[in-house]
């Protein structure tokens, strides 16, 4: 039976689906360490050959776009942050972390950075049944948690596609934080009808991702027109309110995307930049989350 349409909905029915997963308190800190004005950090969605699979790409030519992520983007990105002495979080899906094993130990050698979950083969949520995604999502928090060493603190969704069991499924798994959704510029705790769960959301913007501004892709039509000047000063910008608010600036990238060496020269200007403003603390994003979370107790 198809569903109604919304403009027959009763109020609780308009409830129930947005108040699935949302925004609950701001989780801004009166101050963050050493009295630093506002947090960064820097996040790279390692997705590498998954990131063309799901889309449902077979051919070699769109294998060795992804494949540029593992061979070349990463070893870029590591450089620039050991360059600069930057931690950043690093968001693989697990199928991925098995491909390339040697960038996940490029990733881990520093012994700053984080790993992250990032679904078992970049699946969309939207694709599967509930007990689907649990499965797959279970399978790799528990590959992670032995490729590591440790329990994987935060999990970004695939394409941020978050279901009605998303939240669920990471309040069981025991997951610190989530970045996967948009509620705010801020971090916030996220809810599941107005109950907090005590999950720290580490919101994630469009504006703040790399891949709508600069991914190419002939196979949908998609070519980029934006000059990367013009995105720097959106960063910029973006960074500069943060700053003001005295909050968290927090960018998504993609090593096949951001790689590029024109675009990470843009990268390292703007970290530059950010470095060269006082009071800023580079964190991972369970740093973040954690320090958030810890000062909200405090703070009762």
């Amino acid at each position: 039976m198809s569903e109604q349409p919304i403009w027959t909905w009763p109020l609780d029915q308009v409830q129930k689906v947005t108040r699935q997963a949302h925004a609950g308190v701001d989780l801004t800190p009166q101050a963050w360490p050493n009295g630093a004005r506002v947090a960064v950090a820097l996040s790279f969605d390692f997705d590498a050959e998954t990131s063309w699979l799901y889309r449902g790409e077979r051919s070699p030519a769109a294998m060795s776009r992804g494949a540029y992520g593992a061979r070349v983007g990463i070893y870029r990105i590591l450089a620039l942050l050991a360059r600069h002495e930057v931690p950043a979080s690093f968001f693989v899906p697990a199928v991925n972390g098995q491909l390339h094993p040697e960038a996940i130990d490029a990733i881990l050698e520093s012994g700053q950075h984080e790993i992250g979950v990032h679904g078992w083969i970049h699946e969309r949520g939207q694709d599967l049944t509930g007990g689907l995604e649990r499965e797959l999502l279970t399978k790799a928090f528990d590959y992670w948690r032995e490729r590591t060493g440790r329990k994987p603190a935060g999990i970004r969704t695939p394409s941020w596609d978050f279901t009605a069991h998303t939240l669920g499924i990471i309040r069981d798994l025991g997951f610190v934080y989530d970045s996967s959704l948009m509620g705010d510029d801020r971090p916030y705790e996220l809810c599941i009808d107005r109950e907090p769960t005590g999950i720290v959301e580490l919101p994630v913007e469009w504006l703040l991702d790399d891949h709508p501004f600069l991914q190419i892709d002939p196979t949908r039509g998609t070519r980029s027109f934006m000059h990367l000047e013009g995105l720097l000063d959106i960063w910029r910008a973006e960074f500069q309110m943060a700053y003001e608010e005295r909050t968290l600036f927090l960018l998504t990238m993609h090593p096949q995307v951001i790689g590029h060496r024109s675009r990470l020269s843009m990268l390292d200007t703007l970290v530059k930049d950010i470095k060269a403003t006082p009071g800023v603390w580079f964190a991972t994003h369970e740093a973040v989350a954690q320090y958030v979370r810890t000062e909200a107790t405090k703070n009762g």
